[in-house]
């Protein structure tokens, strides 16, 4: 709900700068923040159906079953409290609570933070996947060259200015990157 400094915010054509969070999310515009979020002292099932309170509500019961076919460790955690995940887990979770509300745009937020290397790797495959299925994905994430090998289309930020963007396939081979950015 913040208002740019300059320019404007739009998603599917129309202004959303200045409209409150329940409005930007009820066009379908979901966020899955830095550091998971979920709530700890609940379980696995409740923070899912957190996901679909304002959104999706009437196909609960069916996106509750795609997350979990989806994240088949979050169906075998379904009563435990999300607290107690893993940190990979936890992600999931967060993630899964995202799609439950049926988002036509999900942000990700630095999903392959703090995890271990393996499980960045299961991250980025899940990323793909989702989007493979047709569900537009913004990924905000510092990991460069995973992030460049999935996206159609990329930003590179620098203290909160636009300095490169383009096809990531143009972008990954672009000299400047590789030396400024990547240490090549």
């Amino acid at each position: 709900g913040l208002i740019p400094a300059e320019g404007s915010v739009r998603f599917d054509g129309a202004e959303i700068a200045g409209l409150g969070a329940p409005d930007i999310m009820a066009r379908g515009l979901i966020h899955v923040p830095e550091g998971r979020r979920i709530f700890p002292n609940m379980s696995v099932r409740e923070n899912l159906e957190l996901g679909s309170y304002r959104r999706a509500r009437a196909r609960r019961a069916v996106n509750l079953e795609r997350a979990f076919a989806i994240f088949p460790r979050l169906k075998e955690r379904e009563k435990q409290f999300a607290g107690t995940l893993s940190g990979g887990e936890q992600q999931m979770l967060a993630i899964g609570r995202g799609l439950m509300a049926e988002p036509r745009l999900i942000i990700m937020d630095e999903p392959s933070l703090g995890l271990s290397p393996l499980l960045v790797e299961e991250m980025f495959a899940l990323v793909a996947r989702i989007a493979s299925e047709g569900l537009a994905v913004m990924l905000v994430e510092q990991n460069v060259v995973q992030s460049l090998e999935l996206a159609s289309r990329a930003y590179v930020l620098e203290n909160g200015a636009v300095v490169m963007q383009g096809q990531a396939d143009a972008l990954k081979r672009d000299p400047k990157l590789m030396t400024t950015y990547l240490g090549m």
